[in-house]
């Protein structure tokens, strides 16, 4: 027999969503449980931007301080080498936030910052190892989860079940929630590269023609994302290591000594791009939120900070009910409400960028460049519309959740 637990919200995943949800219910007096399948958070795939609407909501919690602490880079302007010319792209130094720059953290440090801070709440539990596999469900409710751990199998019933189990969430198929495709027409090559003492400074990304080489400062080496076509990773492998290691060091000639560290193609990991959502976010007893949601393109970093946000709206609209009992499809229903705006705002645009910018493949205007980017480079007042809308975003959250400590 599965050992038992109960609990007013159990939330599945211990990603940004899933960690920021349980953190906010807990600190608000709701009993939540957070379960987690991997047994630590370091995953390279993980986003690594902390936006200034995070920022401003640790500022909130009355985190700020502790948190910048923690080993990070600050950016207050994005920079792109745009066919060779660098472009100041976003100016964050303008916004209307306590942190105007976006912080640069391994996702890891973020996730275990978060989850310490969150064992101050006696409310608040994290359980490692415990992988979700089904819904438990009475007279069309969901009731809880069924999970297995290294000791056998867990049953946690609740009042609400929050999905935020990423991508491939089991949450969502097992409820049978129908989803929305939206046609992306890349994939991203994830890979390592070691980073030097005189390296230059982080750039947002190395755009030619199409094509897309984004770099993140991890310390000791740079973590590498290169936009191909869809699809198109068996060509570029039968094309051979050499040509890849000269595509790449092409983008950043600083990279040129470094190239053959790719000398296998297990080093070497594709990321299928994705985006979507899902036409209803909840039913009786269950609620998704973050990538369970709506899945994000990378363009622009921004759906740790998306996903954040939905996990602010979610303890803002449910706590307080939640304190004293379950809540109904109608309290559910207005999370969607409130998160589903900004959503389609900023997919529609990411699905623009994918069909018309960063394509994956060389464009055939070889010399000049895009117009937009030709109008921030003309007009830098124009650099604080792209830092709000990544910074800061459409219908930022703030925090209104009680805390009960």
């Amino acid at each position: 027999m599965p050992e038992k637990l109960q609990t007013r919200c159990v939330i599945v995943g211990g990603g940004p969503a899933g960690m920021m949800a349980g953190y906010l219910l807990a600190r608000a007096g709701v009993p939540a449980v957070v379960l987690e399948k991997h047994a630590d958070f370091n995953r390279d795939f993980r986003g690594d931007t902390i936006h200034p609407s995070t920022l401003e909501l640790m500022h909130e919690l009355g985190l700020l301080e502790e948190f910048l602490k923690q080993p990070h880079q600050e950016v207050r302007e994005l920079r792109a080498v745009v066919n060779g010319q660098v472009l100041p792209v976003a100016d964050f130094t303008k916004l209307p936030t306590r942190c105007k720059f976006i912080a640069f953290m391994p996702q890891w440090d973020f996730l275990n910052f978060l989850s310490s801070d969150g064992k101050k709440f006696p409310s608040f539990q994290l359980h490692m190892e415990t992988e979700v596999f089904d819904l438990l469900i009475e007279n069309e409710r969901v009731i809880g989860v069924r999970a297995k751990t290294p000791h056998g199998e867990l049953d946690v019933r609740a009042d609400l079940v929050i999905g935020a189990d990423g991508r491939h969430s089991i949450v969502q198929s097992r409820a049978g929630f129908k989803r929305r495709e939206f046609g992306v027409l890349i994939d991203v090559l994830w890979m390592r590269i070691s980073k030097k003492r005189d390296d230059p400074e982080q750039s947002f990304g190395f755009f030619q023609h199409g094509k897309l080489l984004v770099l993140l400062d991890r310390s000791d080496y740079w973590q590498c994302g290169f936009v191909i076509p869809k699809g198109g990773f068996d060509e570029i492998k039968a094309h051979g290591l050499p040509q890849f290691q000269n595509d790449i060091v092409s983008f950043a000639g600083f990279l040129r000594d470094r190239g053959t560290e790719l000398d296998d193609w297990s080093k070497i990991k594709l990321l299928t791009v994705q985006i979507n959502r899902l036409c209803d976010w909840c039913s009786d007893g269950l609620l998704c939120i973050g990538d369970s949601a709506h899945a994000m393109s990378p363009a622009g970093g921004v759906g740790i900070n998306l996903a954040i946000q939905d996990a602010v709206a979610t303890a803002n609209l449910l706590a307080a009910k939640l304190r004293t009992g379950a809540v109904s499809v109608d309290d559910l229903r207005k999370v969607q409400a409130r998160r589903e705006w900004p959503t389609r705002l900023i997919q529609g645009l990411q699905v623009f960028i994918h069909h018309r910018v960063v394509t994956g493949r060389a464009s055939s205007n070889k010399k000049s460049l895009p117009l937009v980017l030709r109008l921030l480079k003309w007009f830098p007042i124009l650099r604080q519309v792209p830092a709000r809308f990544i910074g800061i975003g459409p219908r930022p959250e703030h925090l209104k959740s009680p805390s009960a400590v």
